[in-house]
């Protein structure tokens, strides 16, 4: 889903300029996304996304991980973050991150 919204950004900003070259450089390998497998487990979209930018711009892992890398960013400035419900188990991760993430940051 990130490689999508960046490449969105990069249609309509450019490849230079305000969105950070990390992101605009791995997205010349994307061809063709189909929304059909959008937000999906197994999405055949996702070879072009390289580990170093899901590390940098995702959570992933167990909520454990989730608090920490929040906890990481509010100590360096950061005060807000999206939570994007557009996967296979969203009522679970709304439900986790209620109980026992957000409570934790």
């Amino acid at each position: 889903m990130v490689g999508n919204h960046v490449a969105d950004l990069v249609a309509r900003y450019g490849d230079s300029g305000v969105v950070p070259k990390a992101l605009t450089d791995y997205i010349k390998g994307r061809e063709g996304y189909d929304y059909a497998h959008h937000g999906r487990a197994g999405n055949p979209s996702t070879d072009f996304v390289p580990d170093e930018i899901v590390d940098r711009f995702c959570l992933v892992g167990p909520e454990s991980a989730h608090v920490d890398r929040l906890q990481e960013l509010k100590e360096i400035g950061v005060h807000n973050f999206a939570l994007y419900l557009m996967h296979d188990d969203k009522e679970k991760t709304l439900s986790s991150y209620g109980k026992n993430v957000i409570t934790q940051v």
